[in-house]
């Protein structure tokens, strides 16, 4: 444990080699020409912050006021990149060999592999007391203020893409990994229709944490839409009440004024 977080160099310990974090930027959306490839070896722990800071610096920017000075804004919520990459630590499986968590930029989106299955069903990641795989780990992380083991890493990164107004990340569990992948800012009418209803889903259990009930209104807000947009959410809510992520708050409430909540509620 204290090579894995704490170490200079995971390469001058047996077995942790393969445990660094693998970093690729590829040119485009594919994966066809890679221009920077970099291992960052040194532990999780002490390491963290150089390694947030490198991967921020290749990521596209726009340029924004702040007050009455411009600085460049990531297009991505810095919030849910330094919750999502814990993540990765924590929760690997690190009796697996031969793979490591991996980072993969590209032009629209980031990619974040590591090995291991979620514990949790990923419906409910929002509102599900804290399970991490590797106690230890956690613990540590949380004793240097890198985690907080209280259950809401996922609520800060929802909410973190909510107010980009990005599509929460979508969540793809293979045989012996999980990737979750971040998109940058996609028009409404570009976004697939199982990532309109994933993020619609997750607007409703972030508004059902807080005392609250998700509306059409609030959607559209969620995803910059006008009043203009009111059909488009509408079409959105019953597609995904179809799916069974949401449920009417009172089915009997006038249209006008019915609310949403998730079906766990």
């Amino acid at each position: 444990m204290g090579a894995i977080l704490f170490a200079k160099s995971l390469s001058s310990f047996p077995g942790l080699t393969r445990k660094s974090v693998r970093i690729i930027q590829y040119k485009g959306t594919d994966r066809m020409n890679a221009v920077r490839e970099h291992v960052h070896t040194k532990g999780y722990a002490c390491g963290f912050e150089e390694l947030v800071t490198y991967i921020e610096g290749l990521l596209p920017k726009s340029e924004g006021l702040e007050g009455v000075f411009r600085r460049d804004i990531t297009v991505y919520p810095s919030i849910a990149i330094r919750e999502l990459i814990p993540n990765a630590f924590i929760h690997q499986d690190l009796s697996m060999t031969g793979t490591s968590p991996m980072i993969e930029i590209f032009d629209n989106r980031i990619e974040i592999t590591n090995p291991g299955t979620p514990l949790v069903e990923i419906n409910r990641f929002i509102d599900n007391p804290p399970k991490s795989r590797n106690e230890v780990i956690a613990g540590l992380l949380r004793r240097t203020y890198i985690c907080e083991e209280r259950g809401i890493g996922w609520d800060r990164i929802a909410l973190g893409c909510e107010l980009h107004q990005i599509p929460t990340p979508k969540i793809d569990v293979y045989k012996d990994n999980t990737k979750v992948t971040m998109y940058s800012h996609i028009p409404f009418r570009n976004i697939p229709i199982n990532e309109k209803k994933w993020t619609c889903y997750m607007h409703a259990c972030l508004k059902q944490v807080k005392g609250e009930q998700m509306t059409n209104a609030s959607l559209r807000e969620r995803f910059g839409l006008t009043d203009s947009g009111k059909a488009a959410t509408s079409r959105l809510i019953s597609s995904t009440m179809d799916d069974g992520l949401i449920k009417p708050l009172d089915p009997n409430t006038a249209p006008r004024y019915m609310c949403y909540i998730p079906f766990w509620a």
